[in-house]
């Protein structure tokens, strides 16, 4: 859908309390499209998709050739436009559009579909346009994007690297330009973005809410004022919104004419190269940015500060090396690299310790000056907003949580700093080991879930199977089986000609077989027979290659600790790993063990997630030994308990961490109760031998 067709006003870009970097990234994506656009990362209810929509009312209006329904300029229409070729028409000028993809959308919603009955009954390429085709030269903005599917997530970085959309079907092609800017915002806590589209946008931001009461206050103020009249509100704020116009125009003006000096450029890439980013796309995104940044202040010249700016936005959500990492960038490291390269030139800075800013310049005279956006000044506003980041001075960065390596090192308590040991002692939270790379643990069966990289699936994608008469909306053609359909009734509907007469009862669609994602419920043994240090940590390392594997096949994950007299959630079920993670850092050991609990409570959150998505099938993985020692006749419960999940049909997984010479093999019982499968922790590893010969599903039907 796109925002032109709401009548009501959009909440003002200009009344935008705080988030100064959030309002600098989308305003020089305005001033140069080229920077590749935003992602916006934060926790819920902070205006994250409100600042986005604001964006449009700011966006100078394009010209576009009457009646294309592609957007193509006037100057230079696309040859291969579908409703072209264009002649010399008469041009309309028309806002810039914000189009929104759904999380849910489907393929041809997002590119357009063909007329397929048309296609082959009389050869022509009758083509709805998607939104790809709405949003060339606009704004494509998905909220969510971190849930959006994985098909749709493909179709988005293809037309982002080649700026077109294609449309096949069975031989029939159509391609139209799709060019945009990528606006996307999501809540890190309901998982992170696959690696390819993260580095498609050029800029990132973390957006908090403030935890200072006068802000707050001014935010909900406005808010009310909004809700309550929303076209005198905008009203209110038109002065500002048409200085930002004005100012973002100037800045487009004035773009081509900024340098980029090779000092400037030696920062640039001495910061990237510091930072270990991989590719080259963080030096030409930098590079677009600092310019961006100097045009937005009124300046010709790329200084220093704007090297460092840019690298601020574009560079956080670029040096992640695993979904644990969190985002951000050593300032003091990148001051001393930016202090390094660019000494010895003086073409890239300015001696001048106040050089020339937007007040003196073409872009300068904004009711606050500098290089920020107005932040007040409506009739009856009276609060300021903090000065953008680029034009003070910024606080000390906050300390980012440790890689899972280092925080084994710096938290990893001495013998001498744990609690006495004993059955009922508690022992303070270790470290994990490394983590590697682990065996696929599948699912059993055919699923028809979620798309993903686990467990076999019927699936909108993957290899042809066969063919059906599709349930509602054509899928992918199945073009054998449609004209195998079609070809009886020949004779009977009058065909005379070389065309097909196809009618709609003809049309088959093909079924398709790929992989879905699951939900992976850990169960984990935290009891004293687990306390053992270096066992313990290797526990933590296996259950934390657990959640990358789960990561990387787009899992949900969910958590259930057990140890004392009880088991607990530890994590809801969700898509983020990196909560899955925190909890299992955190984890502390000690006590009896009751796994009955763990199993019921097992059997319980599963029962729970079964109604609210039905077609994500559970994969169980139990960590433990195998010891039953919590409660009431332990041994007997904890067997009820797995004989009730198998009953269920529940596939499982138990990881044996029994360690020394002599073996109970526990586990093993209590993979035969669940009628699962038990591996070791060393055949949990995919490059172990013994674990090319043992599967899942092999296992299931040999219990």
């Amino acid at each position: 859908m796109t925002t032109p067709h709401d009548t009501t006003p959009q909440y003002p870009f200009s009344a935008v309390v705080g988030m100064d970097d959030l309002r600098l990234a989308l305003l020089l994506n305005a001033v140069s499209p080229a920077v590749g656009g935003v992602l916006v990362r934060g926790e819920k209810g902070t205006a994250k998709s409100t600042a986005v929509r604001a964006l449009s009312a700011l966006m100078p209006a394009v010209d576009v050739v009457g009646g294309c329904r592609f957007a193509c300029a006037p100057d230079a229409p696309d040859p291969g436009c579908p409703d072209g070729p264009h002649g010399t028409g008469a041009a309309e000028e028309r806002p810039t559009r914000m189009v929104e993809l759904p999380v849910g959308a489907s393929e041809d919603r997002l590119v357009g579909a063909l007329d397929i009955e048309r296609a082959l009954s009389e050869g022509v390429k009758a083509f709805e346009p998607g939104l790809l085709a709405d949003a060339h030269r606009g704004i494509l903005y998905v909220d969510e994007v971190n849930l959006l599917h994985d098909h749709l997530v493909d179709l988005l970085l293809d037309a982002a690297a080649m700026g077109a959309s294609y449309v096949e079907r069975e031989g029939v092609s159509v391609r139209h330009a799709a060019r945009f800017l990528l606006v996307g915002t999501m809540n890190p806590e309901e998982g992170e973005l696959r690696p390819q589209l993260l580095d498609r946008f050029g800029l990132t931001v973390e957006v908090a809410a403030s935890r200072e009461p006068d802000l707050r206050v001014e935010v909900v103020r406005r808010r009310l004022a909004y809700d309550a009249d929303p076209a005198g509100f905008a009203a209110r704020w038109a002065a500002e919104e048409d200085e930002l116009r004005r100012r973002i125009t100037v800045a487009r003006e004035l773009l081509p004419g900024v340098t980029l000096g090779d000092a400037a450029l030696r920062q640039i890439a001495a910061t990237c190269a510091a930072f270990e980013v991989d590719g080259m796309r963080a030096d030409i995104v930098m590079a677009r940015t600092a310019t961006a940044l100097a045009a937005w202040a009124g300046r010709t010249e790329v200084l220093e500060e704007d090297v460092r700016q840019a690298a601020l936005l574009a560079l956080p959500h670029r040096r992640r090396r695993n979904p644990f990492d969190a985002p951000g960038l050593d300032e003091d490291k990148l001051d001393q690299t930016l202090e390094e390269f660019g000494a010895d030139d003086g073409t890239g800075g300015d001696d001048d310790p106040e050089p020339d800013g937007p007040d003196d310049g073409p872009g300068g005279g904004g009711p606050e000056g500098g290089g920020r956006p107005p932040q007040d000044g409506g009739p009856d506003e009276s609060a300021p907003g903090p000065e953008l980041p680029h034009q003070q001075e910024r606080e000390a960065p906050q300390e980012q949580p440790a890689a899972p390596e280092q925080q084994e090192s710096e938290r990893t308590p001495e013998p001498a700093e744990q609690s006495a040991p004993g059955a009922g002692g508690e022992k303070a939270a270790v470290g994990a080991t490394e983590p590697f790379r682990t065996r696929r643990l599948d699912v059993p069966g055919l699923g028809e879930g979620a798309d993903g990289r686990r467990s076999r699936a019927r699936t909108a994608h993957g290899r042809t199977t066969g063919a059906r008469r599709p349930h509602g909306a054509l899928g992918k053609l199945h073009l054998a089986a449609t004209v195998q359909a079609a070809a009886p009734h020949q004779r009977v509907r009058g065909r005379r000609g070389p065309g097909l007469v196809v009618r709609r009862d003809d049309l088959r669609e093909a079924v398709r077989e790929g992989r879905e994602g699951n939900l992976v419920l850990f169960v984990v043994d935290a009891s004293g027979s687990m306390a053992a240090r270096k066992r313990m940590s290797a526990v933590k390392g296996a259950v934390l290659s657990l959640l990358l594997d789960a990561y990387q096949r787009r899992d949900k994950i969910g958590m259930i600790t057990f140890r004392g007299s009880g088991a607990e959630l530890a994590l809801p079920p969700t898509s983020s790993v990196e909560a899955g993670a925190a909890r299992l850092e955190q984890l502390p050991t000690g006590g009896r063990t009751p796994l009955s609990e763990g199993l019921l409570r097992a059997h319980e959150v599963l029962r729970v997630e079964r109604m609210r998505d039905a077609s994500r099938r559970p994969l169980l993985v139990v960590v433990t030994d195998g010891r039953a020692t919590g409660g009431p006749e332990p041994v007997l419960r904890s067997a009820r308990a797995a004989r009730l999940l198998a009953a269920q049909g529940t596939a499982s997984v138990v990881v044996d961490c029994e360690a020394g010479p002599v073996r109970l093999g526990l586990a093993g019982e209590l993979a035969r109760e669940l009628q699962g499968t038990a591996i070791t922790l060393d055949e949990l590893r995919a490059d172990s031998v013994s674990a090319l010969v043992r599967t899942v599903q092999g296992n299931r039907k040999a219990a």
